[in-house]
């Protein structure tokens, strides 16, 4: 099965594809914020306030924790230089290691780490969203539309009619 396929059952369930794509890069923005617990509450908010999918948003968001636990330290390297604040030593490795000893005890030697990090995902995560919802929004309207050749194609064939 294609990784993409839950993202094509929602198509064939009669999604449009611009909301497709709009819970799609959000999914993506945001379940890549380089705050750990937070993708899933945020994009749960978003959803209902939006009244967007949100078993399609949750379903990317989730697919995001590998790219999410990556791309901490880029993000908290880009607020760091964007803010001038000094260089802080850290490891993804340090990080988790520093998290199963408490959330708590996390957050308090992390806060400069997390601040500078959340400064620069609030800062790219508009123009990341609007960049992905429209070159979304042509992969799947192109998507719909194979579909629906597809099922005309299935329905005149076996159509007893012809």
């Amino acid at each position: 099965m294609s990784p993409f396929e839950p993202l094509r059952a929602f198509l064939k369930q009669g999604m449009s594809p611009r909301r497709l794509a709009l819970c799609v890069a959000i999914g993506i923005v945001v379940g890549n914020i380089p705050i750990l617990g937070l993708s899933t509450l945020l994009c749960t908010a978003i959803a209902l306030v939006f009244r967007l999918n949100l078993p399609a948003i949750q379903v990317v968001q989730a697919a995001m924790a590998p790219t999410q636990i990556l791309l901490i330290i880029p993000f908290v390297r880009l607020g760091e230089w964007l803010l001038h604040a000094p260089h802080q030593a850290l490891s993804i490795t340090a990080g988790l290691a520093l998290i199963s000893q408490g959330v708590g005890r996390a957050i308090v030697v992390l806060r400069d780490a997390i601040l500078h990090a959340g400064f620069a995902w609030i800062l790219l995560a508009p123009f990341l969203s609007l960049l992905l919802y429209r070159l979304l929004t042509r992969v799947f309207t192109r998507t719909a539309a194979g579909l629906e050749r597809a099922k005309s194609t299935v329905s005149s064939t076996s159509d007893p009619r012809s």
